[in-house]
């Protein structure tokens, strides 16, 4: 039965990906686009807090996590998210429905691997200004679609009962295409501009995780884990092509290394296994070199990401027969975040609230998991833009002992 729902999810998310744009941000024209990828729903629905050696659930963000897992643990999630754009003066409405992650961890004894699929990064805008009505204006628009995915390897190694150490390889792909059109009134023809980049790069990550007992039942969780600083590459095609011209002018790849920066991330919580946990997450990157050179702006620099977390889950009675509501996982958080880029002087926010709850499926470890999130980026100030968004997102998290050959015919 779990095999087949598997197929199942696998061929639904294979549609959806290839039907999705990932995010309808304007602050995705900047760098890479917007970062999208905030850890599996579990966690996320904590508002990122990961510091528990959690035995069925996948901890991507973490590879000493792996070393952890009891069963084969397959986890896929995606997401529906709806946001309000809004400046001083205009506001707009926006929808997307996006795959969030693949992968699968399986148990080695003392070590446990994990591998799989994750939309790191999206861009997805359309910006318009139109003078039309002013002769002699130049009208314009702007767009861009793509992003960069990663396909990743892990393991971790359990040095002792309570004590983890992991690391995990990052292979970074993906296309990133721009498009710019300007019209000035009262010439019939319009000018487009085209940039499709190609980029590419590996990154590595290294973490660890460390548990012990404060009293018989109060435990004290850690987690911390570092990400190499990297390049990816960029070759980027530029077109230029006029309305009614059938020959576009191509120009030769242009080539560009856009630095990743190193990111650190360490979280600290208390709690009881399986009952209860309160837990608060840290993490601080480097101030990149994202700029390529078709979305560089005078008004626009990088700095370094900040984040702040906290959060937490309650289950009432995790081994509870006689009420099924007595063993979901209810979960929540609240974040702050400074995403690392600045426009006009004006540093970008984004601060938000998550909920959760994690449904066992009766008679295995396995589970699905639903979660909400509210929040604001941006700003009205500086003549900006602020987003309001709230993002709906199920995952499922299918737990069975694969790879035991069987004693008995």
């Amino acid at each position: 039965m779990i095999k087949k729902i598997i197929v199942s999810a696998c061929l639904l998310i294979s549609f959806v990906s290839f039907a999705q744009q990932g995010t309808a941000s304007p602050y995705s024209f900047y760098g890479i686009g917007d970062v999208r990828f905030k850890g599996t729903l579990e966690f996320r629905s904590m508002a990122g807090v990961a510091v528990e050696q959690d035995s069925i659930h996948l901890n991507i963000e973490n590879p000493a996590s792996y070393a952890s897992l009891i069963q084969t643990t397959f986890s896929v999630g995606g997401t529906f998210g709806t946001s309000n754009l809004k400046t001083s003066q205009e506001t707009a409405k926006a929808q997307r429905t996006t795959f969030d992650y693949l992968a699968i961890g399986i148990p080695m004894g003392k070590f446990g691997a994990a591998f799989g699929l994750i939309p790191v990064s999206s861009v997805g805008y359309k910006i318009r200004n139109d003078r039309t009505d002013t002769e002699g204006a130049t009208s314009s628009q702007l767009s861009g679609t793509g992003g960069i995915n990663k396909v990743f390897f892990g393991l971790g190694y359990k040095i002792r009962p309570n004590w983890n150490i992991g690391a995990d390889a990052q292979y970074n792909f993906g296309k990133i295409t721009t498009t710019s059109v300007e019209l000035l009134t009262g010439v019939q023809n319009s000018t487009a501009e085209t940039n499709a980049a190609e980029l590419s790069g590996l990154s590595f990550n290294i973490g660890t995780m460390y548990q012990t007992k404060l009293t018989q039942k109060l435990q004290l969780f850690t987690s911390l884990n570092y990400t190499f600083a990297t390049n990816l590459s960029s070759n980027t095609t530029r077109t230029i092509s006029v309305d009614g011209d059938s020959t576009p002018i191509v120009f030769d790849p242009h080539g560009d290394d856009l630095k990743l920066p190193n990111k650190v991330t360490f979280g600290a919580g208390i709690g009881q296994a399986r009952k209860w946990l309160v837990g608060t997450t840290m993490a601080f990157q480097g101030d990149g070199q994202f700029a390529n050179y078709y979305n560089s702006e005078q008004n626009v620099r990088y700095e370094k990401y900040q984040k702040y977390a906290v959060g937490g889950y309650y289950i009432p009675n995790y081994t509870s027969f006689s009420n099924y509501f007595s063993r979901i996982t209810y979960r929540a958080g609240l974040k702050y975040e400074k995403i690392g880029l600045i426009i006009n002087n004006e540093s970008i926010k984004d601060v938000g609230m998550t909920l959760g709850a994690g449904v066992p499926i009766p008679g295995s470890f396995s589970n699905v998991n639903f979660g909400v999130e509210f929040g604001k980026r941006g700003t009205v100030s500086s003549n900006l833009v602020q987003e309001n968004y709230v993002n709906f997102s199920v995952s499922f998290s299918f737990n069975d002992r694969w790879f035991i050959k069987s004693k008995y015919n």
